[in-house]
């Protein structure tokens, strides 16, 4: 990835953020650098991404002494540019980060995605710009898989739970912290036999522990489970692996006949309906998770 297209998805994550709270301009490209600004209590203030052959470099312009400078440069510094500077972060030198998407989606499967870094990939994502992917457009979820499976080569595992193999296993489960430990456990076993990391990183999912096997030869593993664990960023790059894998059966699977919509809204279940009327309940299976509620609303109409 070059600079230049690094400096664009930083700048766009940045607008993103931004723009939760403020009122921000297009982003304009320039000979060097691409920028946008925002008009706060009639003060302007411009956020500017460089690129060039020493690197990638954020500014934030403005008047210093005002209270809304202090804000903005702790959103883009102290949040975005990057959580991993935290000062407080303990983040081992080498270690497996795992997350999961589509657990909250009716359509579409449950990924996870497991990750190995050491000092030196953690370095070369961190430059790339990676973090959680639910701060990350769909384009730049896509853009940023391809540049971490670069970086990390087969360092990796993937396993993604098609809906109707996710319903199978969520009769047999009959709960989804549990049927999430299955899938974080087989994603990172499948990583232990490219590596003989002995820390595993994961966001926490249930007040359980996570128990990934009864291998005697994995008894020495240290298992790390954090609420946000996405500030590390090996976690952070499973995330954006798994989403991008999620994103991917959304755009294998739709079509002119079948209309698939993430999450777990009004339109969602409309689809679904139309999904019913069409082709019978018994497509369901093909595309949804059944036991969540709207499988219920849909059927008792």
């Amino acid at each position: 990835m070059t600079n230049k297209k690094i400096a664009l998805n930083l700048i766009n994550q940045l607008k993103s953020q931004l723009e939760k709270y403020y009122l921000t301009s297009d982003i304009i490209e320039k000979n060097y650098n691409f920028e946008f600004s925002l008009n706060i209590n009639r003060n302007i203030y411009k956020v500017l991404v460089y690129f060039g052959k020493k690197g990638v470099k954020t500014i934030l312009q403005g008047n210093t002494e005002l209270p809304e400078y202090i804000t903005l440069r702790k959103l883009i510094f102290g949040q975005l540019e990057l959580d991993y500077n935290d000062e407080n972060l303990s983040e081992p030198d080498e270690y497996i980060g795992t997350d999961e998407s589509g657990k909250g989606d009716y359509f579409g499967p449950l990924v996870v995605a497991a990750v190995y870094v050491d000092l030196d990939t953690q370095k070369k994502l961190k430059q790339i710009g990676v973090r959680d992917s639910k701060d990350l457009s769909e384009n730049q979820i896509s853009d940023l898989s391809k540049e971490i499976l670069k970086i990390v080569k087969e360092n990796y595992s993937i396993v993604t739970i098609s809906p109707q193999k996710y319903n199978q296993l969520y009769d047999k489960f009959k709960n989804l912290n549990h049927l999430l430990n299955w899938a974080h456990s087989k994603a990172i076993e499948n990583l232990l036999k490219k590596t003989k990391c002995d820390t595993v990183i994961t966001d926490k999912f249930s007040k359980r522990e996570l128990n990934i096997s009864f291998n005697k030869n994995h008894s020495s593993i240290k298992f790390i489970q954090e609420t946000k664990a996405e500030k590390f960023v090996g976690v952070a790059a499973a995330s954006i692996l798994a989403r991008n894998k999620f994103n991917e059966w959304f755009i294998k699977n739709s079509n002119d006949e079948i209309e698939l919509i993430k999450g777990t809204s009004k339109k969602v279940e409309k689809a679904a309906a139309e999904l019913v009327k069409k082709y019978g309940k018994e497509s369901l299976n093909k595309f949804v998770k059944l036991h969540f509620k709207t499988t219920n609303n849909i059927l008792n109409k």
